[in-house]
């Protein structure tokens, strides 16, 4: 009871000043914040000029309200705005470029193999889909039994397409030669396939627009084939330009040249940096095992490699990855199987923040403008028909020239922005809240204030407020009557 005691009056005492002094804070607050019209409402002696002034201050607050909630909403939708900055410089990095034979195998070697080609294509299941043809099943089926030990890896480099003198014909990059050795081969669905500037070995740089790599090609139609029956569908050499980090990607970027044709190529180069999620799809932290930069191709790479590693005990050759090698049988029975439950169950995905392989956020794309003409006059035609010891109809179904040059000394950057920092989005709260009630960080410290203030003095009130509590507090119940304490003395 005397704590309880004590603590109230040290309350009411200390804590809670008299009803005068809470008034005078209340109009003091009222006069001195720096929150504008609110002493007008206090101060005025006229009632319409109050209620006027109170309309405003309510009518400005709920402006502001409304302002600072849109704002926010805006914010937190991510907003992003792009940038497009074109930038010219003294020279500028060359990129890689891979190139292929149309017609993938030597003639010699698949004449009585039509199989080879289905097995190809069950290789090439692995970067795009393609359907195997029942009726070669049994085929299939009775070559794999008789040729376990069978290496489509080490058949298609030895009789895939080669780049050798006879291939390569003339090759020129920047006014100095360049040769076979200058190239590194690689295997794509187009088998053998060799890449210029691979790696960024040399960090080969342009200085001059208009002069880049200058190739002339012999295909050699009457020894290589991509269709045993037909003995070639299509003539010429295929190309694709990437950055030197990243493999070659032909599905949808690959470029023709047919045979008896010069194509130029004018080439730019475009780099694109996406923000990270939310306000972007990319995820910095995403790093790659067998891969220098990320790319969305390398990490859908690596990712079939793991679930096939995992699936069958092997790795296709095609793919990144230290694993043993898969044979045809398993490439027939467990590989091509993987792919098509790795594509229809969704386990590699591309494109958004969540997927499997997100964008990266800093990539290098070459756009390309290429334009054709018929290759040679009659006397360049005499000239490499002299030269090489071939006839001219030779020399129209088997020669392509290819050039590669930078269109200009410049790189473009699109570069994906937030529309909304929160240094901006602060500046756009300030903003409202000094257009409409001159405030400012201050003044929001000061109703803090104000309302802690009284947010206190109201708890206080409640506990002074608060039923006595137990009954040992009850004088009737805890001190002796008269007649008890009058017993008490006779009896001593």
């Amino acid at each position: 009871s005397g704590i309880l005691e004590k603590i109230r009056s040290c309350l009411i005492k200390k804590l809670l000043p008299h009803l005068e002094d809470r008034r005078k804070y209340h109009e003091e607050f009222a006069s001195s914040t720096s929150f504008h019209g609110v002493h007008n409402i206090v101060h005025t002696q006229s009632k319409a000029r109050r209620v006027l002034w109170l309309l405003i201050v309510t009518g400005c607050l709920a402006i502001v309200i409304w302002q600072i909630c849109s704002r926010f909403i805006y914010y937190f939708s991510w907003p992003t705005t792009t940038a497009v900055v074109v930038q010219y410089v003294e020279n500028i990095k060359f990129p890689a470029v891979t190139f292929c034979n149309l017609n993938r195998f030597q003639t010699h070697a698949v004449s009585n193999l039509r199989v080879i080609f289905l097995i190809w294509n069950i290789v090439s299941a692995i970067f795009q889909k393609f359907a195997m043809e029942d009726k070669y099943s049994q085929e299939l089926n009775d070559f794999l039994l008789g040729n376990q030990n069978f290496s489509i890896k080490e058949f298609t480099r030895k009789n895939g397409f080669y780049l050798n003198s006879s291939t390569l014909l003339e090759c020129d990059f920047f006014g100095k030669p360049c040769y076979p050795q200058d190239f590194e081969h690689v295997f794509t669905e187009y088998g053998n396939c060799f890449t210029f500037n691979h790696n960024d070995l040399s960090a080969r740089r342009v200085s001059l627009s208009g002069r880049g790599l200058h190739l002339l090609f012999d295909v050699q139609q009457d020894k290589f084939t991509d269709e045993p029956a037909l003995g070639y569908t299509d003539a010429g050499i295929t190309f694709v330009i990437h950055s030197p980090q990243e493999l070659p990607r032909f599905d949808g970027l690959g470029l023709l040249t047919p045979v008896g044709m010069h194509s130029q190529v004018a080439i730019r180069q475009l780099k694109s940096i996406i923000q990270e999620y939310p306000w972007g799809e990319c995820k910095p932290d995403i790093k790659l095992q067998y891969h220098k930069i990320y790319s969305t191709n390398g990490c859908l790479l690596e990712c079939k490699a793991r679930y096939i590693q995992d699936w069958c005990g092997c790795l296709p050759f095609i793919l990144p990855g230290n694993g043993t090698e898969c044979d045809l049988l398993k490439f027939y029975k467990c590989v091509y199987p993987a792919v098509y439950d790795i594509e229809i169950k969704g386990l590699c995905t591309a494109g958004t923040h969540n997927s499997t392989c997100p964008v990266p956020c800093e990539e290098t794309d070459y756009p390309t403008t290429v334009t054709y003409a018929n290759f040679g006059g009659e006397k360049a035609i005499k000239y490499f028909s002299t030269k090489l010891k071939k006839s001219s109809e030779y020399i129209r179904q088997n020669l392509v020239r290819i050039e590669i040059k930078y269109h200009d000394l410049s790189y473009k950057i699109t570069q994906q922005q937030k529309a909304l920092t929160i240094s901006e989005l602060l500046a756009d709260v300030g903003g409202q809240l000094g257009l409409f009630c001159g405030a400012s960080m201050i003044t929001i410290i000061e109703l803090l204030e104000y309302i802690f203030t009284n947010f206190c003095w109201m708890c206080i009130f409640l506990l002074l407020k608060a039923p006595e509590m137990p009954q040992w507090n009850n004088p009737s119940q805890n001190q002796p009557t008269k007649k008890e304490k009058k017993r008490g003395i006779q009896e001593c």
